[in-house]
């Protein structure tokens, strides 16, 4: 089992454990969405073979199609046009600079180097898209989509310069690239964004929670709550006395 596939079952063991919960919700996923896409993601690579698009064109369905699916989803629901913009901002620049470091940092025999080009890929990535993606969502969107845009650099070259040479979108070892680059960049996110919020003294959205696809204030939701007892504390109270009211007219 490849480490991308490794990867997506331990992120599936710790929603399971319940321990995915907080970064589930800053990507908009319930559990079961999370599940359902990793479960699509692991079959559709070992059952579904690369789908041809022409001669040197070929995209595999969990490791182009299914992320780029989530990547959509996630940037509609990306609220603000600042997240928008650092997202495809991140994914410009770590598209390019995992294509520069493909074409004139690695060597051109992947034999030579101690270690896969497919996991250096997705560390590069990952790391550029939290540095300007900034927010995990955003992270996550660049992570992925600088993966691809490095090969869409790679084919307009290709044709540019009329090579024949195959590119296989999520194929060949690409499915590790893609999952691995999307996982980096959401747990560096995750980790630096976590400390700095417990420097800070918290975060902006302690008194928020997750409900029917976007954070709902929990302050306002108790707040009514409270409001609604106490409503219904004056209506006892009232009605108490109105009793104690009528049994002195009665004495009386």
């Amino acid at each position: 089992m490849s480490i991308g596939m490794i990867l997506l079952v331990i992120v599936a063991i710790l929603i399971f454990m319940g321990l995915a919960e907080r970064v589930l919700d800053r990507l908009r996923l319930s559990d079961k969405a999370a599940i359902a896409i990793i479960i699509a993601i692991v079959l559709s690579t070992i059952f579904i073979p690369n789908i041809a698009i022409t001669e040197n064109v070929s995209f595999n369905v969990g490791g182009f199609l299914i992320p780029m699916g989530l990547v959509i989803y996630l940037f509609i629901k990306v609220e603000t046009g600042k997240e928008r913009f650092r997202a495809i901002v991140a994914a410009v620049i770590a598209g390019a600079a995992i294509y520069l470091t493909q074409r004139y940092v690695l060597p051109a025999e992947p034999e030579a180097m101690q270690i896969d080009p497919n996991y250096v890929y997705p560390l590069i990535g990952g790391i550029i898209a939290y540095l300007f993606g900034r927010s995990r969502r955003a992270a996550f969107i660049a992570g992925i989509l600088g993966v691809v845009l490095a090969d869409v650099i790679q084919l307009v070259l290709n044709n540019i310069n009329n090579i024949p040479a195959p590119t296989r979108f999520g194929g060949a070892g690409g499915v590790d690239t893609t999952v691995m680059a999307g996982i980096i960049a959401v747990l560096i996110a995750e980790i630096i964004g976590e400390t700095r919020e417990r420097l800070q003294g918290g975060t902006s959205k302690k008194n928020m929670h997750y409900e029917k696809g976007h954070f709902v204030s929990t302050l306002g939701k108790a707040n009514k709550e409270d409001k609604k007892k106490n409503e219904n504390k004056n209506k006892n109270k009232n009605f108490k006395r109105d009793i104690d009211d009528r049994g002195d007219q009665d004495e009386k």
